[in-house]
């Protein structure tokens, strides 16, 4: 089994891809190959940041309850 990426791992892998794709020196198939992976990438990216974020919209109470979290609108 394959060990899970860090999000700052697959952010830098997205972000060598973007750079390859920009220079516009990869043939159409690998370009393709490329953008497939990214997109890929970008899903895991999204998972992870809305498991994050379900994480910390709670609070943990004093008597050990949990409570969502409502943001203060300024």
């Amino acid at each position: 089994m394959a060990k899970e990426k860090k999000f700052e791992e697959n952010m830098k892998e997205l972000e060598e891809i973007i750079n390859a794709l920009e220079t516009g020196e990869i043939d159409l198939d690998e370009s393709i190959s490329k953008y497939t992976m990214a997109m890929q990438l970008v899903k895991e990216c999204d998972e992870k940041l809305k498991n994050i974020e379900s994480q910390v919209s709670k609070m943990v109470l004093e008597n050990g309850e949990t409570e969502d979290f409502e943001p203060v609108d300024n």
